[in-house]
């Protein structure tokens, strides 16, 4: 899909004033976090990132229309700033035909980004039960492979991957972690929603209720 289709797409959902628009394209993460940026200057506030279609590989971001005044003066502005947005006109926040943000919205834009990795990341931050059964399979496929090779060949084999294992496993910590820490710096703060999952805020919202971002 191209950028003109990806940025039309979103801005037809806005100006049906919708509850909540969805961003998905094709995957990338940068390109995600310009839409979402371009969203937010309509009134919208990032609600949740996750990876869907086939084998994971959208990236998908729901956003949520923000009730609270000041978001409806900034959609004003916006529209009357950007009148032809969607139809060959300027799009807030971005260079003309382009996802690449203007220097005025990079910050904005790389916090955003930080959000959406941050939520898919946590499909691939293994929990307890699943490094157990990570390494229960590498057990396993020791002892498989003892039949057809020698003892060592065969440990050599299933600790290989459990390094490989325990690698990715504290990779994905440690980079949800220093994003973590990027969020905080920015003004976030870290809360838990039902599933338990570590989702991060700005300040005054609550977790998204079903239309409603600023309430539980």
């Amino acid at each position: 899909m191209s950028i003109e289709r990806h940025t039309a797409g979103l801005l037809q959902q806005i100006a049906r004033q919708e509850a909540i628009v969805e961003i998905a394209p094709q995957g990338s993460t940068p390109k995600a976090a310009a839409l979402a940026h371009v969203a937010e200057q309509y009134g919208y506030t990032y609600g949740i990132a996750y990876r869907t279609g086939f084998k994971n590989s959208l990236v998908q971001v729901r956003m949520y229309r923000d009730p609270r005044p000041e978001a409806r003066v900034r959609e004003a502005a916006t529209i009357t700033a950007h009148p032809q947005a969607g139809n060959g006109g300027t799009v807030p926040g971005l260079e003309r035909g382009s996802l690449k943000p203007l220097p005025e919205a990079v910050g904005a834009v790389a916090v955003l980004k930080d959000l959406i990795t941050f939520d898919v990341m946590a499909l691939y931050v293994a929990d307890r039960s699943q490094k157990v059964m990570g390494y229960l399979a590498c057990a396993a496929l020791t002892v498989l492979l003892l039949i057809d090779k020698s003892p060592v060949e065969a440990v050599a084999s299933g600790g290989a991957v459990a390094l490989l294992f325990t690698v990715a496993f504290n990779v994905g910590a440690i980079r949800r972690r220093q994003i973590a820490q990027r969020l905080t710096a920015a003004g976030f703060f870290a809360v838990r929603d039902e599933q338990g999952t570590q989702r991060f805020l700005r300040p005054g919202q609550q977790l998204p209720g079903h239309a409603n971002p600023f309430a539980a």
